[in-house]
């Protein structure tokens, strides 16, 4: 089939299908549907998705980015989890898009990479997401940490979740997201999206933000991920504490005070820095001393 052009993009006729099929928005989804051409437009052009890319796209709504995902890309996976839009994708908006398959699930009860694996034979895939708020950084975590072969990851967060997935170490915004980010991808802002972008609106803005993710020899040397993770938790547990009394006080890391003001001291940091004024490569650091004692 020759690739159809995406018509779904005008209030219009969101208002048409939602009221053909009489959807009512769930709160418990955060459902926000994009009803602007010019954003979608944006959308596309920072995930960078070509006619050679597979798209697994997370929380479809009715279609409407999918239908620009669709015609860009050469197969687009969109992952559903309200069972009462499978009508409408699978019978209505995206019947004729023979290179869209629609999935009723929850992206966080999935095994990715075995997704992966079964639908785009193991090669890198790219990820694009209006995600609703509520689990805007779990979904994020959940993709990044997963192994799964990925290209990019293009999101709809709101804007103060974008401003943490990008900030510097010594910024109010600075904090554990700030780090996976970092550590796993390189981000860059694709567009600012105001509130009536939407239907229904949300209350605050909203950030096109796009993540290349790093070849595992491009990141931060450490030696163990795990441990890395453990170091940075704890580091950001308690915001305003010293680093020296967050890994002492971490459950998780079981790290008696002899230890911790050990690792802080041979990682060449002052004894009571915080977490926050901390590089990726300085929680490396902290990290491998911590590792290597316990393997002792």
């Amino acid at each position: 089939m020759d690739k159809m052009t995406p018509w779904l993009a005008e209030p219009a006729r969101t208002i048409e299908i939602l009221q053909k099929y009489d959807f009512h928005f769930q709160k418990k989804y955060g459902q926000n549907f994009l009803i602007d051409p010019h954003v979608l437009d944006r959308i596309i052009s920072a995930s960078g998705v070509s006619e050679d890319d597979t798209v697994l796209e997370i929380g479809p709504g009715i279609g409407t980015l999918t239908q620009y995902l669709a015609y860009a890309a050469r197969r687009v996976y969109a992952v559903e989890i309200d069972r009462n839009l499978i009508p409408i994708l699978t019978g209505d908006t995206l019947k004729d898009w023979d290179n869209v398959t629609v999935i009723n699930g929850d992206i966080m009860d999935m095994d990715l990479p075995a997704f992966v694996r079964e639908h785009n034979d193991g090669k890198p895939v790219r990820v694009v997401a209006n995600l609703p708020y509520y689990i805007t950084t779990p979904i994020l975590m959940k993709i990044l940490e997963s192994g799964m072969p990925c290209l990019s990851i293009t999101v709809m967060v709101q804007a103060e979740v974008a401003d943490r997935m990008r900030a510097e170490p010594g910024s109010k915004d600075y904090g554990a997201l700030s780090l996976a980010v970092r550590y796993y991808s390189v981000p860059e802002i694709g567009a600012q999206v105001p509130p009536n972008c939407f239907m229904p609106r949300p209350k605050v803005g909203s950030t096109v933000i796009s993540l290349r993710v790093r070849r595992p020899e491009e990141r931060v040397r450490t030696a163990d991920e795990t441990m890395l993770s453990r170091v940075i938790r704890a580091s950001f547990a308690q915001r305003r504490k010293t680093l020296y009394n967050g890994l002492r006080n971490s459950e998780e890391l079981q790290c008696p005070q002899e230890l911790a003001a050990e690792a802080i001291r041979e990682a060449g940091l002052p004894e009571n820095v915080r977490g926050e004024e901390l590089s990726l490569e300085d929680f490396a650091r902290v990290a491998d001393i911590l590792y290597a004692r316990q393997r002792v």
